[in-house]
């Protein structure tokens, strides 16, 4: 499942653009300034950006440029309400890999995502992974199957998400909001327990033996996947 940064702080589009992508099957992680932005680009691993260009305390074009200059070679694409040649050819020379101006069909947004990372696949000559590994934990993305062991494992639907975003994001601490947004596809009401009831459900499943757990509970912050 490839993981795409969002970087736009218009709430509508975003959540919009956030809520149809994960519709498609694709990971979304969302950053409303151009300082978050940045820093999850450059700490993260991405398959893809899509960066607006008029952005709070950091436009998109430096942050594209300040991306390039760390050697970070994500591919991105620039979302404008310009639509001049110049914007076009500023974007670009910044180092965008596309542009596409608002207001925007959802369909050719992700028609350029996939042409992107098609493009990406055939020049690292890979097709995308299979499965995903952490220690003697193996996630099946075909066929939505989970193996701890020689233990096979029957996933929910929710489970399944929940693993494969844990198992993505292995040694780094998730908080309930960035779970809920991303297994859910809303905000973080300090009220709900769906969180933790989810992640109880999975560890049932996964860490039957004691001392060999892999989901850990950070006290006032939330879970991560690691060894003991």
């Amino acid at each position: 499942m490839p993981r795409i940064l969002l970087i736009e702080d218009d709430e509508k589009i975003g959540a919009y653009v956030q809520k149809g992508l994960r519709q498609e099957g694709h990971v979304v992680d969302w950053a409303r300034t151009g300082n978050d932005g940045l820093q999850l680009l450059v700490e993260n691993r991405h398959d893809l950006a899509i960066v607006d260009i008029m952005l709070p305390e950091l436009s998109g074009y430096e942050i594209i440029k300040q991306a390039r200059a760390k050697k970070i070679r994500t591919p991105v694409i620039a979302l404008s309400a310009k639509s001049d040649v110049d914007a076009r050819v500023t974007g670009l020379q910044a180092g965008a890999d596309d542009y596409l101006t608002k207001p925007f069909s959802f369909v050719e947004l992700v028609a350029r995502i996939d042409a992107r990372l098609r493009r990406v696949r055939a020049d690292d000559g890979a097709d995308p992974p299979r499965e995903l590994l952490f220690q003697d934990l193996q996630l099946d993305l075909f066929t939505r199957r989970a193996r701890r062991g020689d233990r096979q494992i029957e996933l929910q639907a929710k489970e399944f998400a929940l693993l494969e975003y844990l198992m993505r994001n292995a040694e780094r601490v998730l908080s309930k909001t960035m779970i809920l947004e991303s297994i859910w596809d809303y905000g973080f009401d300090p009220q709900t327990n769906v969180v933790d009831v989810l992640v109880c459900r999975l560890r049932g499943k996964i860490d039957r033996d004691p001392e060999r757990k892999l989901i850990h509970t950070i006290r006032g912050v939330g879970y991560v996947l690691r060894a003991a």
